[in-house]
């Protein structure tokens, strides 16, 4: 803090001049920009008997986040399939398997539901079934 004073025609002010450090911004980790899209999915751990189903809450094409009933460990692998939109598979809705790795979980909030981040570590488009 820096004090020093102003002199006017009759007094003497004292002014205080304050400063204020912001923390550093984080950086982005992210590589890819997330799209926000409310998508079924359903999930199933790799190692254990976990099957689930949720929503996404934002995704791209290297990360998801969703919302789940489950409670999932950080470090988990999982398959999951969903339906990505047009905006990450160039114009047209497809249902995709994707192989991911929790890097965070967030505990359950009012909705009771968990927040699951996770990196998509290869996605595959599932073939149309026509009927």
């Amino acid at each position: 803090m820096l004090q020093s004073t102003i002199k006017s025609q009759n007094s003497t002010i004292p002014r205080v001049v304050v400063s204020l450090s912001m923390p550093p911004a984080k950086p982005e980790r992210r590589s890819r920009q997330r799209i926000p899209a409310r998508v079924p999915v359903k999930v199933k751990a790799k190692e254990g008997t976990l099957e689930t189903t949720g929503y996404t809450r934002d995704l791209s094409a290297t990360g998801i986040f969703l919302y789940t009933d489950s409670q999932i460990s950080e470090g988990s692998e999982l398959e999951m399939v969903l339906i990505l939109p047009a905006e990450l598979t160039q114009g047209e809705k497809r249902w995709v398997c994707c192989q991911a790795s929790v890097v965070r979980v967030e505990n359950a909030g009012a909705g009771g539901k968990f927040g699951v981040a996770a990196n998509l570590r290869s996605v595959e488009v599932l073939p149309e079934i026509v009927g």
